[in-house]
């Protein structure tokens, strides 16, 4: 299933946002192994670069881009579709573009990798008249 930003656009949660891209991986598997420079030199190139502020741009700085979710910090890229090294040596469709791109927070990033919803970032509390608990 390739994901897409059209498909995500039309979910309207964070929670359901989450599902559509959490990929359930596991800490301590290598991605790339050895072939890691592969995707390190893409990531520091000018094209990359010129992708990502598009996409940051046209998300307007938001994690996932759901409007009231403002991204605090460094907002990253997101590849909605695993890369392998063969989409950088073939220069693959699914790494430039922003069908497949989505903007995340750092903490939205690794809760998508690691399958862990906890690390998403929620609303802020709403407090109401004689509301006396603590947060």
């Amino acid at each position: 299933m390739m994901r897409t930003y059209d498909a995500l656009s039309q979910l309207d949660s964070l929670d359901e946002r989450f599902d559509y891209l959490s990929l359930e991986g596991s800490v301590g598997n290598p991605t790339f192994g050895f072939d890691r420079y592969i995707n390190q030199q893409f990531y520091r190139s000018r094209e990359w670069r010129r992708m990502r502020d598009f996409v940051i741009v046209r998300d307007m700085g938001n994690d996932m881009g759901l409007w009231d979710y403002p991204i605090q910090g460094v907002p990253h890229v997101h590849h909605m579709n695993p890369l392998t090294t063969e989409d950088f040596e073939e220069a693959s469709d699914n790494l430039m573009n922003p069908e497949y791109l989505i903007s995340v927070s750092h903490q939205t990033h690794n809760a998508i990798h690691f399958g862990d919803r906890t690390q998403l970032a929620r609303g802020p509390i709403v407090r109401t008249a004689g509301d006396t608990r603590l947060w």
